[in-house]
């Protein structure tokens, strides 16, 4: 499939994960992509692995910066030509218990999961709304809507970032601008695994036991979730806006 031929698009958090796995995906249907991420060690892998398809712009950006976010929008959107695909899906997952949660730990998560989706879609609006059939994709989560143990500031995040997506989708709607959250869920990524969310060591694992998908024999790859964030941003996801979409094996059912 060419569905991305002659797109332009950014994704955030291409370093890593689910954003590598989108970037990949985008390359290989045919898309010209920026792939920024605050760690350049973690761009360069993603650049190493990608395929022949496509083309790709790496880009270091933090998006919990609101300086580092206007200049990265601008140099991708310079390097571009413009913009018709926004993907936010850079973000962060720690875990405490809520009492023991610090003001300066729960502003991280919220500065850069909630806030750097809001600043990277502000700067790159103005580009949007003069592409081909633009789309924002945003990352949200499960556990923005069901209750995930020890993740009350991911999940504050994240259900901010919902909220969000339905009010661009009312805003921008008449102007062509698509905006459609994903809410992963049982997905395997650096933000699930190895350095993970870190859980508390006196952890309740009878709480987690519904976080566990129906399919399958576990966690899935994160190029579940890339298929569709490419269906998303593609014309078969045109009539699809205001929306979320849970991708979790039915964890949630």
């Amino acid at each position: 499939m060419n569905r991305y031929e002659g797109r332009r698009v950014l994704v955030t958090g291409g370093g890593s994960g689910i954003g590598r796995a989108t970037v990949h995906r985008i390359l290989a249907e045919g898309g010209r992509v920026v792939a920024a991420d605050v760690s350049e060690e973690g761009l360069a892998a993603t650049a190493r692995d990608a395929g022949p398809a496509g083309e790709l712009t790496t880009l270091v950006v933090d998006v919990a910066d609101e300086a580092s976010v206007r200049a990265g929008v601008a140099a991708a959107v310079g390097t571009l030509a413009g913009l018709d695909v926004l993907v936010n899906a850079a973000g962060i997952l720690r875990s405490e218990h809520t009492h023991k949660t610090s003001l300066e730990l729960f502003e991280r998560i919220l500065r850069v999961n909630l806030t750097g989706t809001f600043l990277v879609t502000r700067e790159a609006i103005p580009a949007l709304l003069q592409g081909e059939k633009p789309v924002i994709v945003n990352f949200s989560s499960t556990s923005a809507a069901f209750a995930h143990p020890y993740m009350a500031a991911y999940a504050a995040s994240k259900g901010g970032v919902q909220s969000l997506t339905h009010a661009l989708a009312a805003e921008y709607g008449k102007q062509g601008l698509r905006a459609v959250a994903v809410a992963p869920g049982s997905i395997a990524s650096d933000m699930t695994t190895g350095r993970g969310p870190g859980l508390p060591e006196d952890t309740d694992w009878s709480l987690l036991g519904k976080l566990y998908p129906l399919l399958g024999k576990g966690m899935a790859g994160p190029e579940t979730v890339a298929g569709v964030v490419a269906m998303l941003g593609s014309e078969d996801g045109a009539f699809i806006t205001g929306t979320e979409i849970r991708i979790d094996g039915g964890t949630h059912a």
